[in-house]
Parts: structure tokens; sequence; C-alpha cells
């Protein structure tokens, strides 16, 4: 009798948005020409030693900011909303609206609320708003960068309607 192996551990459920706000290639690409810059100014200005070991901890200190700034996610998962470290029950939100560059900047800007959760990144242009409609959180939204606002507004929404697993 052929042996059985045995079933498969049940899998986490897959999110039904999930982004990663990654830095852009051309950041990368420029902080790697500034750096090479920097080197070579150093190696002309003192010895070589010197010049290395600056140019080795210049270069570990912006490419490990780059990959801490971009190491972001956003995503929406069994009836949560997570930006970043902060969750939040999408049964708690109301209706999300996606923003272009000019309704984010607004938004960001002139518009803004000294209380509304932030979770921007200057290198990405548009947003999603979502109102807070907790009465006992004094947040009246969140603001969220990204670069699919629209799927990401459609995920909040389908999620809303969805009940949350128990």
């Amino acid at each position: 009798m052929p042996e059985r192996s045995p079933s498969p551990a049940p899998s986490a459920p897959r999110p039904v948005y999930q982004e990663r706000l990654t830095v852009p290639l051309r950041w990368w690409v420029q902080a790697t020409m500034l750096l090479a810059t920097l080197w070579l100014a150093f190696v002309v200005a003192m010895p070589a030693w010197a010049a290395f070991a600056i140019s080795g901890a210049l270069l570990a200190g912006v490419y490990g900011l780059f990959a801490w700034v971009g190491g972001t996610t956003v995503s929406v998962r069994d009836g949560v909303l997570q930006a970043g470290r902060a969750r939040i029950e999408v049964a708690l939100l109301g209706p999300a609206e996606p923003l272009d560059a000019e309704g984010t900047r607004r938004v960001h800007g002139v518009e803004a609320d000294a209380r509304a959760f932030l979770l921007t990144r200057p290198y990405l242009k548009r947003s999603v708003r979502v109102p807070v409609e907790d009465p006992r959180d004094p947040t009246p939204y969140w603001l969220i960068s990204s670069r699919r606002p629209d799927r990401l507004a459609a995920a909040l929404g389908r999620a809303t309607e969805q009940p949350p697993p128990r």
C-alpha cells in the first residue's frame, strides 16, 4: 500500500492587494554617481585607505536608507489595511478615493489635516485617501502613496463589502 504524504499545512491567505513602495531606479543611479564623485575627491585629498573607508561607509548608509525607505509595504488582507507598520480594520473605513498628482498635492498641502495619518513617498505622485469613520479615532483620514491608486481603492472597496474572517 503506498504511503500517503502528509497534507500540506494551510497557507496564509493571499492578500487582496499588496504593493511595495520601492525607491525608483534613477535614485540608485544618481546616488551611485554622487558617491563615485565623492570617492574621486576623497582619493585626491586623503590617503587611499581613508578614502575607501569613508566612501564605503557613505555607500552603505545611502543604500541602507534607500532599502529601508523602499521596503515599506501597503496591503489589504483579512479585512485589514496595513500601511507600513500601521494597521486598521477596513470596516472602520469609508470609501477610498484614488488621487492623481494634483489631488495628492492638495490633500498633502493646502487641504491637509494635521491629525491625518500619512504614508507618503516623495517619488510617488499619486495616492489614495481613505476616510476613517470610527467615532473613537481622531484621525480623519489616511493618505497612502501608491503606484496603482485605482487598484488599492478597488481592493479596499471589495474588502469593505466582504465580512471579516473569523
